[in-house]
């Protein structure tokens, strides 16, 4: 009785520790990456050159990099597919959404990611097609693609792309504590020019004032989102240049300039707020 009582023990021992290695493989097993692709027309889905569904598709694969590859499935439009690399990372849903045309400047689309950081700072990264196109954070102008910004508070933002003959690309995006956002956007060519309104000349206004950019310890001014240096920098502006003043800060001083003209894409063109220390008011 007591060997009987004995074996027991250690078969119940036994299925205790097969129990938990598996629980512990299970659970130090890394998670796989999670994928939603969207596309309009609807398209094949392939990864590594397997062919896994079509769009709408959400599933989940290996973290890691994969080629993603979307074939629209309407073959009389003469509609170019989309191929492109993207890394996908464990625990995290990586969104691929694609408009295709029959030329790649009139396809569009965009590619939101993940990168894992080594602090719980959450980060951005905005790059685009074509380059140097403005990037706007929940509709205030930040700055040009490419376009890093080391700090993003967690939750949901609003992306917006734009660049003069190109359609704006809007986005919804959450930021999330221990990652890095990477947000990629392919602008679609304009297919149509706004005519912009071109009334009887006007006499220019004599009280218009405008701001000169003087010498500066770094070659260059930088102009802001909003007056003093806690604004987000949006460009650089060379000395000996003129701008248009629209407004002074009463608190700081600051000058408010037009620094690009309206333009398709650009209702307002470009403003920005630059030190008075290193500029001055002129006619």
């Amino acid at each position: 009785m007591k060997a009987l009582k004995t074996t027991i023990v250690v078969l119940v021992i036994l299925i205790v520790f097969v129990a938990l290695g598996f629980f512990l493989v299970g659970y130090l097993k890394p998670k796989p990456g999670g994928l939603l692709v969207d596309t309009t027309p609807s398209s094949n889905v392939y990864i590594n050159g397997n062919f896994i569904g079509k769009t709408p598709y959400q599933g989940t694969n290996v973290a890691g990099q994969i080629s993603l590859k979307l074939v629209p499935i309407i073959t009389d439009q003469n509609l170019i597919a989309y191929e492109t690399k993207i890394n996908l990372v464990s625990g995290i849903q990586t969104v691929v959404r694609r408009e295709f045309s029959t030329s790649e400047v009139s396809s569009s689309g965009d590619v939101i990611s993940f990168d894992k950081l080594n602090s719980n700072s959450s980060g951005l990264i905005v790059t685009s097609t074509p380059d140097n196109s403005q990037v706007l954070l929940d509709g205030v102008v930040q700055g040009f693609s490419p376009y890093n910004l080391s700090s993003i508070t967690p939750g949901s933002h609003q992306i917006t792309i734009k660049s003069s003959g190109y359609s704006d690309r809007t986005m919804g995006v959450k930021a999330q504590s221990g990652y890095k956002l990477l947000v990629f956007a392919k602008l679609a060519k304009s297919e149509t020019i706004i005519p912009v309104a071109s009334p009887s000349p006007t006499p220019i206004s004599t009280n218009k004032s405008y701001i000169l950019i003087g010498n500066t310890p770094t070659g260059f001014l930088r102009m802001r989102t909003e007056p003093g240096t806690l604004g987000e920098e949006i460009a650089e502006l060379t000395p000996g240049n003129k701008y248009l003043l629209l407004e002074v800060d009463a608190a700081t001083g600051w000058y408010k300039i037009q620094y690009q003209d309206s333009a398709p894409g650009l209702p307002n063109g470009i403003v920005g707020w630059i030190s008075n220390q290193y500029s001055s008011q002129v006619k």
